[in-house]
């Protein structure tokens, strides 16, 4: 039997206080005494975030700018100013075998001044309604309106077997880390997850996710169009459950978006902000789609509102960088790429989507000097590989960029190689026959890069070629298209 041990209440003492709009989760605390159940807390603490986020009327601060204040010696106030929010919750996890004990308390960060406590103790199987119960009084607590729409997503459609629960948690875990090592630990604990519970929606999204990911330029751990497929299976498995699983209404809308499906992609990623207005991730990718169409305007808005969501995510930084480059924005991408950088020297996507960016602006050597630290930082996966060849075969390094065709060709009898790496060292070299032969077997494949060849400054040699036009007329991105 679930169990509430007490409630307190403050809302006498808040005639004064300016009303609340916006609230950062920070990370629950583990007084499990058990260094183990850190993903277990992690995961409660997503949990609470996101199931606050799907309230349209509050801007719920993301998972990656909130979890930057983990075991943090500053103070509510300075936290609220930093991240622009009214309020704090902050709170407890202990975790017992099968039972959960959780105290949460909302905090107004201005004034410091506590508006609600109230102590939980649950079953483990029971978990999710007390992440419901929890979000559901601290949005009555800050008197924001609920749409009915939005508090029947507040209420678990069902229970949940306690292993997928476990499973499903430490699947996010690792989904969060986004390394291939980590995306492939994340797909074997939602597998997981889904045979101790074949009907949990959630862990069938968190699946589409990771192959989503792993089916990325970037990562390069599976051909994309063979992780879209897997992705696409359990995106829709996700929805066939329960169709108003936001995150698998976001993975949809990305196999659609690389499958050259415009018009669908685009409500998936509508109905996704529609069920969770707060998901930063939903709007980075819904960003992403829009520079790909060329609106530029709309898809800076959409990066702009994840920063809003998400202001500390050096992901979403980058991807901002991205969007500027693809919007010929070029010093502003290289500014935007660099702030993050300076963050995170190690930072391989940065410095990838910097080479990119350097190249498109005819800085040649920064962009070797920036694609060579992303090939040495990434273990020389292909993907940093090609931008390097590229830019040496633009900078006249002739010999060096063959050398990097070269090792490419020898990579490809080893492991997946993805093709545009191929297709832009070739670029660089001037060999414009070979660079459309690997771009027609990128276009086989349904290479993730071939959706944003209508704005890419990265294959501008190539569109004045009859060959450019008609490939952009079978993707879907030629002026007639819609």
């Amino acid at each position: 039997m679930a169990v509430l041990v007490y409630v307190t209440s403050l809302r006498e003492s808040r005639t004064s206080v300016t009303p609340i709009t916006s609230i950062v989760v920070l990370p629950l605390q583990n007084l499990s005494g058990d260094l183990a159940q850190e993903y277990f807390v992690d995961g409660m603490t997503d949990a609470l975030i996101g199931d606050l986020a799907q309230i349209g009327a509050l801007r719920v601060i993301s998972r990656t700018s909130a979890m930057h204040y983990k075991g943090t010696n500053k103070s509510l106030p300075e936290i609220a100013r930093e991240l622009n929010v009214d309020a704090v919750v902050e709170g407890t996890v202990q975790r017992a075998g099968d039972r959960v004990h959780v105290r949460a308390q909302l905090i107004h960060a201005a004034t410091d001044s506590h508006l609600w406590a109230a102590d939980y103790d649950r079953d483990l199987r029971d978990v999710l309604d007390l992440q419901a119960e929890v979000a559901g009084a601290i949005a009555s607590e800050v008197r924001i309106k609920i749409t009915p729409a939005e508090r029947s997503l507040l209420v678990p459609k069902r229970v949940i077997s306690r292993d997928a629960i476990d499973n499903y948690l430490q699947g996010r875990y690792f989904w969060n880390r986004r390394t291939e090592h980590d995306l492939r630990q994340a797909v074997v604990y939602f597998d997981n997850a889904i045979k101790a519970d074949p009907n949990y929606a959630q862990a069938y999204a968190g699946l589409a996710d990771s192959y989503n990911q792993l089916g990325t330029a970037m990562i390069g751990g599976l051909p994309s169009s063979e992780a879209r497929q897997t992705a696409e299976i359990a995106a829709r498995k996700a929805l066939e459950i329960d169709n108003e699983v936001a995150e698998a209404h976001v993975a949809l809308g990305y196999v659609d978006f690389f499958n050259w499906n415009w018009a669908i992609a685009e409500a998936e990623f509508k109905r996704a902000l529609e069920l969770n207005p707060n998901y930063a991730f939903a709007h980075s990718q819904y960003a992403l789609y829009l520079v790909a169409r060329g609106r530029i305007d709309e898809a800076l808005a959409e990066i702009n509102r994840a920063q809003e969501l998400d202001p500390l995510s050096l992901t979403m930084s980058m991807t901002r960088g991205y969007i500027l480059q693809n919007a010929r924005r070029y010093e502003e991408s290289i500014d935007q790429l660099r702030r993050v950088i300076a963050l995170d020297p190690n930072h391989y996507g940065a410095h990838w989507f910097l080479g990119m960016a350097y190249v498109a602006n005819h800085q040649f050597e920064e962009a070797i000097a920036a694609s060579e630290k992303a090939v040495a930082l990434s273990g020389r996966a292909p993907a940093a590989l090609g931008v390097l060849g590229l830019a040496y075969g633009l900078a006249g390094r002739k010999r060096d960029a063959n050398r990097v065709l070269s090792e490419l060709l020898q990579l490809q009898k080893q492991r997946y190689v993805t093709l545009m790496a191929l297709c832009y060292v070739n670029i660089g070299l001037g060999n414009k026959d070979q660079a459309f032969g690997w771009l027609e077997k990128a276009y086989q494949e349904r290479s993730n890069h071939l959706a944003f060849f209508k704005v890419s400054p990265t294959v501008d040699s190539l569109r004045s070629d009859p060959r450019f036009a008609d490939l952009l007329r079978r993707i879907g991105l030629d002026s007639e298209s819609r």
